[in-house]
């Protein structure tokens, strides 16, 4: 059973920077796409960025530009580098290793918080 633990969320300003982290334990074969998400008070749960086995990407168009996914080459770790933080982007920040063909989510982390002052 994979398990994730996010960590690196906090309190900036806007225009700020975040690195958030996701390490990932058990089988690899449930993590080879993975998503980081994000739920803002009231709003649905959204997938901004996804990193496919492959290493090929994708953004939500409210992300894109601003923040870059990756993860180590032992998959191990997930990362979210955040960068141009915005008010908007104030939320919990989750990752999650995604099910065949990037769809639906296997496995959640705990979640961590982004808070963007203006």
């Amino acid at each position: 059973q994979v398990q994730l633990v996010e960590s690196g969320g906090g309190s900036v300003e806007t225009g700020g920077s975040l690195r958030l982290s996701c390490v990932a334990s058990g089988p690899t074969y449930g993590r080879s796409c993975m998503s980081w998400f994000r739920q803002a008070p009231e709003k649905d749960r959204q997938a901004i960025a996804t990193i496919d086995s492959d290493g090929s990407t994708k953004y939500a168009d409210s992300v894109k530009g601003r923040f870059i996914i990756s993860q180590d080459n032992a998959m191990n770790t997930l990362y979210l580098q955040m960068n141009n933080l915005q008010p908007e982007d104030t939320a919990m920040y989750y990752c999650a290793a995604r099910g065949p063909r990037c769809r639906g989510a296997i496995a959640w982390g705990q979640g961590t918080q982004v808070t963007v002052s203006s």
